[in-house]
């Protein structure tokens, strides 16, 4: 494989990726890296996202469906998405124990786990909002 080379919009995108406290759905991407690319089109986030994500930097998270992206390398970690303003959030604790090899009844043998909690995050608990107050896929980390 050819070495790809560096261009500002790569590198934007990479550092918005770095920078979220979550996984970002595409849109998420493109508003923020817009900050500093006002011309950024959604294709060229899509072409990176592909590119970062084939050469392991960044790794696809579906929740609830929908695609989002963060950075690789994380280690294991889990995810909270706040019901109120769709924002996704990085977990850095394990709320569940299940070594590897664990056996459930039935003979179902654990190899690995995701978990994804669901509510408010501090900032809509406080607010006291419930409910969707923006769209599905808002985004990882509070501006």
């Amino acid at each position: 494989m050819t070495a790809t080379r560096s261009t500002r919009q790569r590198d934007v995108i990479a550092r918005v990726l770095t920078e979220a406290e979550g996984p970002l759905a595409v849109a998420d991407v493109l508003t923020r890296a817009q900050a500093d690319l006002p011309g950024l089109g959604v294709a060229t986030v899509y072409r990176t996202l592909k590119l970062l994500t084939e050469q392991g930097h960044i790794h696809p998270v579906t929740l609830d469906g929908e695609a989002r992206y963060e950075r690789a390398g994380r280690g294991h970690h889990h995810h909270f998405s706040c019901n109120s303003c769709g924002r996704v959030y990085t977990l850095h604790t394990c709320p569940v124990a299940l070594p590897s090899g664990t056996v459930y009844p039935g003979g179902f043998i654990v190899e690995a786990h995701e978990v994804t909690l669901y509510g408010k995050c501090p900032q809509c608990a406080r607010a006291g909002l419930s409910g969707p107050a923006a769209p599905a896929g808002a985004g990882g980390s509070p501006h």
